[in-house]
C-alpha cells in the first residue's frame, strides 16, 4: 500500500510492530492527536503526545584517529526526553525503561529541502518531460497553458508530495510558490491550505517566486500583494535574460524585501557574463542594506561553476563577507560547482530536490540525503571525516560532531526536529543513503 492511499484508521489499525510499537514506512499519523501507542513486545503503553521519552538512541560523541586521521566515529546509546517539542534532557540508557525504544537507530537531526517548488508537481502521477523549445522562456509560455488545471487539485499534490519527502526524513522545506499573472496567488493560497493541514508534522517557509519574470509578465501588483501575506522570501528569475535588466529588477526585489522584511532568494541560471554581473551587483546591494545580511541567497548560480579556481575563491570570500548563501541542487555533467571552495570559504551552502516529477524535471526523489551522497562522490569526498561533512547538506548545516570531533547536537533545549536511521554514524549515513526509520517534527511523532 502506498504512503498516499492509508488511511489514519488503516495505519492505527495495522501499527503491531516497528520502531518504538510504531509501524515504519507505512503512513503518516499525527501524534498530537494519537493518545496512546501500544509497543506488543513489552506490553508498554507510551503516550506520544507533547512528552514522551526514547531509549536505546544511538548519538556520536568523538571521533576515533590513526597516525592523525579521523578512521571511525564513536557511538553511544542515550535516552532522550522530549517535551512541548524541545528535547528536555539526554541521560545515561536505561535499556529497562518505559520508554520508546528507538533500536539502537542512529538520531541526526531531521533533513531540510531547501529549494523545492511545492505548488506545481504531477506526483504521484508518471509525466515524463516533453521535448523543449525556447529555453525558459518557450516553458514560461508553455507554464502559462498547464497551470490553470494543475491549479484544480494543487492542494492535494501539495500534500502528497509533503509526505514523499517526510519519507525520506525531511520534516522542513523551503519552498518557492508560483507569482505571476496566470495564477496571480493562487498557487500560494492552495499550498497554505497543504501546509496548514501538516502544520503539526511539515515545517516550511515560502518564497514568493516570480516564475515568469518580474517584469517579462507584469508580476509587480501581484508580487507586493504577495510581500504582505505570510511568506518569508521574495524570489527572482534571470534578471537579464528574463527581464532584460540586472540592475532595475535586482532594485526592485531587494527594495521589496526592505519594505516588507523579507529575506531574498532568486533563481540565476545564466552561466555567462549576465550571471556574474548578477551577482555582483547582489553583493554590493547586500553591502549597501546590511540587514539582508544572512537573509540572502542565489539557487543554482551556475555562473560559479564556469569561473576558473582563483575567481572562484574570489568570489566566494566576496560572498562570505555579504553572508549570502548559495542554494544548490547540486549538477552533475559538463557543469560542476565549487561547492567545497563555498563551504571552505565559509559560504552557507544547502541543497533541495527542486523539482519532482513536474514539467521541468522528474529525476528528483524527495531524499536531500542523496544529495549529500551526489556531493560526497562528485568531490571525492570518501573518508570518514569528509562524509560526515558532507551531512551539512541533508541537514542546512547542523551536524553532531564538530571539525575537532566535540559533539555539538543534541543539546538540552534544541527542537525536537528529528531523524532516526539504521546506520553507525553520520559518514555511513552520506555513503549508503541509509533509510530513515523515524521522523519526529516539533516533538511530533510523524511515522
Amino acid at each position: 500500500m502506498k504512503n498516499s492511499d492509508i488511511t489514519r484508521k488503516d495505519f492505527l489499525r495495522n501499527s503491531v510492530l516497528g520502531v518504538a510499537g510504531l509501524a515504519v514506512g507505512s503512513g503518516f499519523i499525527n501524534s498530537a492527536t494519537a493518545s496512546t501507542i501500544s509497543e506488543p513486545d513489552s506490553n508498554i503503553n507510551i503516550t506520544s503526545g507533547k512528552n514522551f521519552t526514547l531509549k536505546n538512541v544511538r548519538l556520536e560523541t568523538g571521533f576515533e584517529y590513526e597516525e592523525g586521521e579521523v578512521v571511525r566515529t564513536k557511538t553511544e546509546l542515550f535516552c532522550v526526553e522530549i517535551s512541548d517539542g524541545k528535547i528536555k534532557s539526554i541521560s545515561a540508557n536505561k535499556p529497562n525503561a518505559q520508554a520508546i525504544d528507538a533500536k539502537g537507530f542512529l538520531m541526526l537531526p531531521a533533513f531540510r529541502d531547501m529549494h523545492i517548488h511545492l505548488d506545481k508537481t504531477f506526483y504521484d502521477d508518471w509525466h515524463a518531460v516533453k521535448k523543449r523549445t525556447g529555453g525558459v522562456k518557450g516553458m514560461i509560455a508553455l507554464e502559462q497553458q498547464i497551470l490553470p488545471e494543475m491549479l484544480k487539485n494543487s492542494t492535494q499534490k501539495a500534500e502528497k508530495l509533503i509526505e514523499l519527502l517526510q519519507s525520506h526524513g525531511t520534516s522542513f522545506a523551503r519552498s518557492h510558490v508560483n507569482i505571476e499573472p496566470t495564477s496571480k496567488l493562487q498557487s500560494l493560497k492552495n499550498l497554505q491550505k497543504a501546509l496548514e493541514n501538516k502544520k503539526t508534522t511539515f515545517g516550511a517557509e515560502l518564497v514568493a517566486f516570480p516564475q515568469h519574470g518580474v517584469f517579462y509578465t507584469d508580476s509587480v501588483p501581484y508580487l507586493k500583494e504577495a510581500a504582505k501575506m505570510d511568506i518569508d522570501f521574495i524570489g527572482g528569475l534571470d534578471p537579464f535574460s528574463i527581464d532584460g535588466a540586472i540592475e532595475k529588477t535586482i532594485d526592485f526585489t531587494v527594495q521589496l524585501a526592505l519594505d516588507n522584511n523579507k529575506g531574498i532568494d532568486i533563481h540565476l541560471h545564466e552561466s555567462g557574463e549576465s550571471g556574474i554581473k548578477t551577482i555582483e551587483y547582489l553583493i554590493a546591494k547586500v553591502n549597501e542594506n546590511t540587514n539582508l545580511k544572512g537573509k540572502t541567497f542565489l539557487s543554482h548560480c551556475f555562473a560559479l561553476g564556469k569561473l576558473e579556481k582563483s575567481k572562484q575563491e574570489e568570489m566566494a570570500e566576496k560572498l562570505s563577507a555579504a553572508q549570502i548563501g548559495i542554494v544548490s541542487t547540486i549538477p552533475f555533467g559538463s557543469l560542476v560547482m565549487p561547492i567545497p571552495t563555498l563551504m571552505k570559504a565559509g559560504v552557507n551552502v544547502m541543497t533541495g530536490n527542486d523539482s519532482i516529477i513536474d514539467h521541468w524535471n522528474t529525476f528528483g526523489t524527495g531524499s536531500v540525503l542523496q544529495k549529500a551522497n551526489l556531493a560526497a562522490q562528485l568531490y571525492g569526498h570518501v573518508t570518514e571525516f569528509n562524509l560526515s561533512r558532507m551531512l551539512k547538506l541533508a541537514t542546512s548545516g547542523l551536524i553532531p560532531l564538530d571539525d575537532k570531533g566535540t559533539q555539538q547536537w543534541p543539546k538540552v533545549g534544541d527542537k525536537a526536529d528529528l531523524v532516526f536511521l539504521k546506520t553507525s554514524c553520520s559518514a555511513e549515513a552520506v555513503s549508503r543513503m541509509s533509510p530513515p526509520k523515524m521522523l519526529i517534527h516539533n516533538g511530533n511523532i510523524v511515522y
